[in-house]
């Protein structure tokens, strides 16, 4: 009885650290935020118009790019391809930050699930079986 205890117990705190902490916060995370937040202000008219939207792979998408004026077409993919890459950071850096680099594919797929959750009504986000939905 006392064993099946003990392994209960070990059990649930390997699931409480695998779980890790997705808080954390180190200065490289510190730094993609910034930029993120920065970037968020270029980003988001083009969520609401239905040009961008929020893949379930965590990443930004041009789902229409003739929603975006010819003039701003190249600064906004230019944007898209910093947001992709600072997401792809971001996920690495926290995973590395809780001491498991190899829990970056399952953080992408929590944030992946974050971001779909907190878009804005009239955002486009990708369901699970990749259709693109109207939120």
């Amino acid at each position: 009885m006392r064993s099946a205890f003990a392994f209960l117990l070990l059990a649930f705190s390997a699931l409480v650290m695998a779980q890790g902490n997705l808080e954390v916060n180190t200065p490289a995370i510190s730094q993609v935020k910034s930029a993120m937040t920065s970037r968020h202000a270029q980003l988001a008219p083009h969520y609401a118009s239905g040009a961008l939207g929020l893949a379930r792979d965590a990443t930004v998408q041009v789902r229409d790019a003739n929603a975006i004026p010819l003039a701003q077409r190249g600064a906004v993919q230019s944007a898209v391809a910093a947001e992709n890459s600072d997401r792809a950071t971001l996920y690495r850096e926290i995973a590395k930050a809780n001491g498991n680099p190899a829990w970056e594919a399952d953080i992408r797929a929590t944030f992946a699930q974050r971001w779909i959750d907190k878009a804005q009504p009239g955002w486009w986000v990708q369901n699970a079986q990749g259709a693109w939905v109207k939120k």
